[in-house]
Formats: C-alpha cells, structure tokens, sequence
C-alpha cells in the first residue's frame, strides 16, 4: 500500500482490488459517434504518470456519465479533479473503492506520479468520467 497509514486501512471496507491496467483499446465508429453527439469528452495526456499504457501528447475519449450514481469499480482509468490544485484534470487507475464511495487512485509510472500517495482517498464526486479509449 504504498507510504499509506496501515493502521488507517481497513480491507473489510473495500469493493474490491483492480489489477492494473495493461491495455486500452482504440475508438471506434461508436465512440467518435458519441463523441460527436457530446456524450463523450475528448482529453490529451499530459504528463508522464501513466506510463506505459498512455503517452503525453496521446488523446483519450472519456465518458462523464459513467459514474451518475455508482462509484468506480477497481480497476478503471479515470479522469478526477486534483485535490490540490483546483482546475487540474488527472488520470489515474483505481486500484480500490471503499463503501463509503472513495477511491484510491494510483499512476502507472510510481517515480511520475502524483496520486493517492501523496494526497489520499478521492471522493466519487471528484471523479469525471471513465476513460474508455484513445482517441482516435
């Protein structure tokens, strides 16, 4: 679990540990459709946390209703507000959710990084969307 408090974890509250990820498909007819339509978002890496699923200056279609009422299933790429700095997108992978609806998110690339290590638990409301495909 990282540098995480072990004294503060408590595996009986978890939905789940999501493996992570080691592929993401590329879009399709259906996806640049929606995407069309707005229904889904179109985003660029950035930074260098996820590698090696996903490079900078690489383009990713997120889908912002995917979490309406659920949280995150461990395991999925997710777009979240930054906890620290207001107006900042991150991607990460959810490695767990906890009852309550908060997420541990985690880069890909550990010496990259800045995730749930360093700034905790993600509430679901901070979540955007779930990265569903690069784009194009």
């Amino acid at each position: 679990m990282g540098s995480m408090n072990r004294e503060k974890f408590d595996a009986s509250r978890l939905y789940g540990i999501g493996g992570e990820p080691h592929t993401l498909r590329h879009s399709r007819l259906r996806d640049v459709l929606l995407w069309g339509l707005r229904r889904r978002r179109r985003l660029r890496v950035v930074g260098r946390s996820m590698l090696p699923l996903l490079r900078p200056g690489e383009e990713v279609l997120i889908d912002p209703s995917a979490y309406r009422g659920v949280p995150p299933l461990p395991g999925d790429i997710v777009v979240a507000q930054q906890p620290q700095k207001t107006g900042l997108h991150i991607i990460k992978w959810v490695v767990w959710v906890e009852a309550d609806g908060r997420c541990y998110l985690k880069g890909l690339n550990l010496a990259e990084s800045t995730d749930s290590r360093s700034f905790g638990l993600v509430r679901a409301e901070a979540i955007l969307g779930r990265v569903v495909c690069r784009f194009p």
